[in-house]
């Protein structure tokens, strides 16, 4: 399985960005698949996950702000970034859990700066 990450960059504060994971698999083999992020001298921290039947979980700093989403036809997902800030500052990265197995992406960068 192959996660390739796109639609990073750089953004004001206040900006919108998508990101986009293309999976290599039919997202209906995967279990459920999402967004880290690891900012400098952090840990990698949970963003958003969307299992298999659509359920979402959001970490608590991005709730309201961001929106995961995917396409089954076109076996790729999205993480909508609206209402940005320094802090969102950081490299993502799509993962996918299938058959117990959890994929990674590249990761992509996204910097919040004026």
């Amino acid at each position: 399985v192959q996660l390739v990450e796109s639609g990073g960059g750089l953004v004001q504060p206040g900006g919108s960005l998508r990101l986009s994971c293309a999976v290599s698999v039919s997202l209906v083999s995967i279990a459920t698949m999402g967004w880290y992020r690891q900012a400098p001298g952090k840990r990698r921290e949970l963003v958003a996950s969307i299992t298999n039947s659509g359920a979402t979980t959001y970490a608590d700093s991005v709730k309201g702000r961001f929106t995961i989403s995917k396409d089954n036809a076109k076996n790729t997902g999205y993480l909508q970034m609206n209402s940005m800030k320094c802090e969102d500052t950081a490299v993502y990265y799509c993962w996918a859990a299938r058959d117990w197995t959890t994929y990674w992406g590249q990761g992509t960068q996204v910097t919040v700066s004026s």
